[in-house]
């Protein structure tokens, strides 16, 4: 059953309280199961997290034993600020059990938690690996500063599991020693190219300026008042790039030409890039599927869980919120209530416990 899957992940968790003393009133596993009901029916904080226990409490008697009622929003709050984030993302997402495609993309990108600084620290930079085809967290990092980006993103491929996937990231991450780990984890690579590699950037812009690439593909949505088309190029002939020997497994360069016509105005963009591919249809695609992170995942995050309007500030409570509501936002996303968005399923599982475990717990 889920509801015992999600237990036994709980249960791995090391418990930041001096469990020793053997006094604790409540178990990790109701206070985080309650936390993780709370978030997904819009809940923000400790307070709340309380509430929904209160007016939940017959409904969660059905899974847990709660032998002395529900947690007050003080035990809460002790907990999220102590458990350990990765641990806690580390078993949720093992929970959620969703098997990524092996020629997943990858999508990796940070976002700041603005409203997690304080005296103490900065506000948290979270660098995050996404599954565009799942719209799932794969694993996260968090960092003091943007600018950590650049050491982080190896330091979270070391740990996560990306053979044969496609890893796409933005300008920041076109490192060299980022390709050599992407490669050295047995996946492809497709990073944006700006300013920061400035002569392989020229070089790249200068050949497509002036050389035909015969390698072209082009795709055109319509939508929203919009008409977006955009051309795909990829050049697998660059012997004459004076850079490559310092990339790992760099195939080709690329371009892409977005054109947008919108309220009779049109606007022009052109991206570059490098990659391991030599398919210009993986390439494309992969380049499409990388902005599912600002999408599907940070736009959520601040738009429907409104996470850079939270309070919470103190130790890691800002980054076990995080891990809650992204955990709660492919469950949101999965479950099959008809065609209404995140926002309304939110609304229906706060009002009907029948909703919340069908969202929660789709399998049983």
């Amino acid at each position: 059953m889920k509801i015992e899957r999600l237990k036994e992940e709980i249960r791995e968790i090391g418990d930041p309280r001096r469990v020793c003393y053997g006094n604790l009133r409540h178990t990790l596993e109701e206070i985080l199961i309650i936390a993780l009901c709370t978030v997904v029916c819009g809940g923000e904080d400790f307070v709340d997290m309380e509430d929904f226990g209160r007016e939940r409490e017959d409904w969660l008697r059905g899974f847990l034993k709660l032998p002395n009622g529900i947690p007050d929003s003080d035990t809460f709050r002790r907990v999220l600020e102590r458990i350990n984030p990765n641990e806690l993302s580390k078993h949720l997402t093992k929970w959620l059990a969703t098997e990524r495609e092996k020629r997943a993309v990858v999508s990796i990108d940070g976002k700041t938690i603005r409203g997690s600084g304080n005296e103490k620290h900065r506000a948290y930079h979270v660098i995050r690996a996404f599954v565009a085809e799942n719209q799932i967290v794969l694993g996260d990092l968090a960092t003091e500063e943007k600018s950590n980006e650049i050491t982080a993103v190896p330091e979270l491929l070391e740990v996560l599991d990306v053979e044969g996937a496609i890893i796409t990231a933005d300008a920041m991450s076109c490192q060299t020693d980022i390709a050599e780990k992407i490669t050295e984890k047995k996946a492809d690579y497709v990073l944006g190219l700006k300013g920061n590699q400035t002569s392989l950037h020229d070089d790249v812009e200068l050949y497509f300026e002036n050389i035909p690439v015969n390698t072209r593909t082009v795709t055109k949505e319509k939508g929203h008042g919009r008409i977006e088309t955009r051309e795909y190029f990829l050049e697998t002939d660059i012997d004459w790039l004076s850079q490559k020997p310092k990339w790992t497994n760099l195939n080709a360069i690329g371009m892409v030409k977005s054109t947008v016509i919108e309220n009779g105005e049109t606007r022009s963009d052109t991206r570059f890039f490098i990659t391991s591919l030599a398919d210009i249809s993986e390439f494309a695609y992969a380049v499409r599927k990388h902005w599912s992170i600002e999408n599907q995942l940070h736009w959520c995050l601040d738009v429907i869980f409104r996470e850079d309007a939270a309070k919470m500030k103190k130790d890691s409570s800002p980054l076990n919120m995080n891990v809650l509501r992204k955990t709660a936002l492919p469950l949101l996303s999965a479950a099959n209530l008809g065609r209404i968005g995140i926002r309304k399923k939110m609304f229906k599982a706060a009002l009907n416990p029948v909703v919340l475990e069908q969202i929660i717990f789709p399998s049983e």
